[in-house]
This record gives C-alpha cells, sequence and structure tokens, in this order.
C-alpha cells in the first residue's frame, strides 16, 4: 500500500486527505483535518488569513505523522488566481488579497484603457473577470503594494514555499492568471509590463508532476512526518476535479459544481477567437498537455450567501431540507442571472435577489422555499445556456454531462440539470479535486481512477 497527502483548498474550507493506494490502483480517500480558510477584513479590504491557512495545513499533516506509514509525497490545489508577495528576506510582505475584494474593479476599468480588452483576450484566452490576477496586479502596482517585491506566488505555491523552501509557478495556476500566453505557455512581458513587473518576478514553470521539494526539516520534524517530497500537482483545483472525470464516452462535457460552477470541455489547443471572446469563455491549463476550455458561472455561492442570511436570522437549514424546499415550490415562471454583478459579494444575498427582481419587473419570492426555488430553476438554466454554447464550440453533440465536485451530491439539481440541458448527466465523484490531486502524485490515469468512483445517472425528462 502507498500513501499520498492531499491538501485540497477552498474559498471557504481546506482538507488535509491520507489516500492509500493498493497495488490494483484502487484508492481509498480519508479527511484527516478540516479547517477554514478565513477572511481577514482591513479598514475595508479583505486579505486571506494565510498564518491561520498554513495552521491547518500543520494539523492535518500531524495527524497523518501519527500514523507512522511512510508518505510517498504531498500535493497542494486552491482556488485560482490570488497570490502572494513575498520580499528579498523570503518572507510575505502582506497578507495575500482575495478575489472578493471588489478592490480590482476600477483597476479592470483602467488597465482596459491601456490595453483594448480584445487585445488581451487575445494574448491570454482568459474569461476577463474583474478580479483576473492581472487586474489585482495592476491595483496593487497603483498601491505601491508591489513595492519591493522579489517574488510573486500563486497560493498552492505559496503554501508549497512554505513547506519546502522552494519557489515555483505552477502551470495551470499561471494559467489562471491572464499575464500568460498559451500558446507559448510563456508569461506576457507586454501585460506585465503594464503593472510595473518583470516576468523574472515570477518563480520558474512546473508542470502537474514535478518534485517541488521536501518538508522543511523544522516541519518534517514537528509533523512527525520525515522529509517527505512535496509535488506539483495541477494547482488549480478545476484542473484536478477535471482530471478526474470519469469519462468513458470521447464528447463529454464536464461541470464542476461547487461555490463556483465551471462548465467545458477537454480540447488540444486553446481556441481564442471572435465567438469565444464575444462568449468570455476561458483556456486554462489542464494535465497531460490539455486545455480546460470552459466557462466560470456563479454556483451555490447564491445559496450558501442565503443559508448564511437566515442562519443569522435564527432559520437554520439542512441541505436535506433546502432540496425539499425547492421541489416543493413551484416554479417562478422567470429565473435571475447568477452572474450578474449584485450577486457578487451582497451583505444581504436573499435582500439582493428580490432587489434584483424588482429592476426587472419580476415578483419577488415570497418566503423562504421559493427563494431556493428560484436559485435552483436559475442555475439549471444557465447551465443549459451554457451546454448548448459548449455543443456549438465542440462542432459535434455532446454525449454526456458529468458533473464532480461538492455540487454532484445535490440529486434534485442534477435532474433539473439532465431536464434543461436534454442530455444524460453522470454525478460523481464528490472528491473530484482531491482525487485529481493523487492521480497526479501517483502518476495514475484517467481510467484507473474511474475504477474507484461511485457514480449516478440522470436521464433527462420530457
Amino acid at each position: 500500500m502507498r500513501y499520498y497527502i492531499a491538501i485540497d483548498l477552498g474559498a471557504t474550507s481546506g482538507r488535509v486527505i491520507l489516500a492509500s493506494c493498493s497495488g490494483s490502483g484502487n484508492l481509498n480517500l480519508e479527511t484527516l483535518h478540516r479547517f477554514p480558510t478565513p477572511l481577514v477584513e482591513k479598514e475595508g479590504l479583505y486579505y486571506w488569513d494565510i498564518d491561520s491557512i498554513f495552521s491547518g495545513i500543520i494539523e492535518g499533516l500531524k495527524a497523518a505523522g501519527s500514523r507512522n506509514i511512510e508518505i510517498e509525497s504531498i500535493g497542494i490545489d486552491t482556488w485560482g488566481v490570488d497570490f502572494g508577495l513575498v520580499g528579498g528576506d523570503g518572507k510575505l510582505t502582506a497578507l495575500p488579497r482575495s478575489y472578493r475584494d471588489p478592490y480590482s474593479f476600477r483597476a479592470m476599468e483602467e488597465f482596459l484603457e491601456k490595453m483594448p480588452r480584445r487585445e488581451l483576450y487575445d494574448r491570454t484566452g482568459i474569461q476577463l473577470m474583474n478580479f483576473n490576477s492581472v487586474f489585482q496586479l495592476y491595483a496593487q502596482s497603483q498601491s505601491g503594494e508591489l513595492d519591493n517585491v522579489d517574488t510573486i506566488l500563486f497560493m498552492p505555491d505559496l503554501l508549497s514555499y512554505m513547506l519546502t523552501g522552494e519557489k515555483v509557478c505552477e502551470y495551470t495556476i499561471l494559467s489562471t492568471s491572464a499575464v500568460m500566453n498559451p500558446r507559448t505557455k510563456e508569461l506576457d512581458g507586454s501585460i506585465l509590463a503594464l503593472c510595473g513587473l518583470e516576468p523574472s518576478v515570477f518563480a520558474p514553470l512546473v508542470y502537474p508532476g514535478a518534485v517541488i521539494g521536501k518538508l522543511k526539516p523544522e516541519i518534517a520534524g514537528i509533523t512527525g512526518l520525515g522529509a517527505v517530497p512535496v509535488k506539483a500537482v495541477a494547482g488549480h483545483d478545476t484542473a484536478s476535479a477535471v482530471a478526474a472525470v470519469p469519462a468513458t464516452a470521447e464528447n463529454f462535457a464536464y461541470l464542476s459544481s461547487g461555490t463556483w460552477s465551471l462548465m467545458g470541455i477537454e480540447t488540444d489547443r486553446p481556441i481564442i477567437d471572435d465567438r469565444m471572446f464575444r462568449m468570455n469563455y476561458t483556456n486554462e491549463g489542464g494535465v497531460g498537455g490539455t486545455i480546460t476550455l470552459l466557462k466560470n458561472i456563479t454556483g451555490m455561492w447564491l445559496l450558501e450567501q442565503c443559508l448564511a442570511k437566515w442562519k443569522g436570522e435564527g432559520r437554520t437549514y439542512s441541505y436535506d431540507e433546502v432540496r425539499e424546499m425547492a421541489a416543493s415550490s413551484s416554479p417562478a415562471g422567470f429565473v435571475i442571472d447568477p452572474d450578474a454583478q449584485e450577486f457578487a459579494s451582497p451583505t444581504d444575498m436573499p435582500d439582493a435577489i428580490r432587489r434584483w427582481c424588482v429592476s426587472h419587473g419580476y415578483a419577488t419570492p415570497t418566503d423562504d422555499a421559493s427563494l431556493v426555488r428560484l436559485i435552483y430553476d436559475s442555475l439549471a438554466s444557465k447551465y443549459a445556456e451554457t451546454f448548448r454554447a459548449l455543443e456549438k464550440i465542440a462542432g459535434h453533440p455532446i454525449e454526456v454531462l458529468h458533473i464532480i465536485g461538492g455540487g454532484s451530491q445535490n440529486t434534485l439539481l442534477n435532474q433539473m440539470t439532465a431536464d434543461a440541458c436534454g442530455v444524460k448527466v453522470i454525478a460523481g465523484p464528490a472528491e473530484g479535486t482531491a482525487l485529481g490531486n493523487v492521480m497526479v502524485q501517483a502518476g495514475l490515469s484517467r481510467e484507473q481512477i474511474a475504477g474507484n468512483i461511485e457514480i449516478k445517472t440522470y436521464t433527462p425528462n420530457e
């Protein structure tokens, strides 16, 4: 039996997972430690509490060390675009900024005055969103935050550096930044120059599977793991999840369903043209030289924020109760746009949805159940719209939609998605990101991973 550790970090929580792999390729995943990935607010600005996140990782590694087993390697994946700034002394100059902070809104407008929107897309193939790394870098250059910075490290690379002392820039996470040419896989000097940066401020490029380094002696000691290698996996969590899609049909699409929903197809090259620009699709790096051509869609964020607001008001619902609420409520007869700017970071999501309905001439949801149903209907509608666009891009019918991630366990929304898209949906795995993380560490194929996955099939109704 061989053992690996997958550190899987999302925008609300993180996990340290122990994977055991038998000689026949059977995998078992066990969560050793779960912890929040909190934001810190300072003077109206939002930062990642990197020390708290790192402490959570160390606790998980200690739990692994207490097992007295030999760990083959450790891999880290996180959300995209965010980064930390390391000074000449090897320490962070400040806490990493969060993509949830609207500080880059105006920076995007200013940057696009210097480099037109179409030119930026042609150079990078990345969907233009206000929190793209390029706009964050531009904003920080204007505020002086990039002064005296020695190295810029994206989140998985920053945490690997904190574990090993070695600096790298992993390909899939770099591909989310809108500062990389997806054709050449090189940093774009013209884009960086507008941010006052040289390409040399980024660490050397590595690809999934490369060994970054070994745990620092002090970390090897306190965790009891010894000098375990840390490997670069697909550092972008979406790339890790897509790698683990249990696809047997060649013509498939995927939907990584969580706080964000990401729907796309795999291609062997970036597709950057007028149509992609108009539809604002993104070309991100995948495992094995593939391109994950996808659309970012606001996913369960709307529901999560509603649940948080209701909990503060004394109404706490389980996810089973939420599904029952949606199933028992009638459709509103219209849908909202999950990607509307009003829903990006409101302090009161239910109120933001109601105000959106009023501003667009629709009746507002009368209770929590009808609001939940509206969210479900709107997500299914958005998925169907994106699915039809992907079929046009692919140039042929898509035979199956694979739903992976935590949202793959939402049976009602899965069926609604199958109905709306008019295609067979295969749901699972829920642990796609962790499986993809381990897949790269262990050198396993998609076919080997597929044999370890529980799936459920949904057939579209008329």
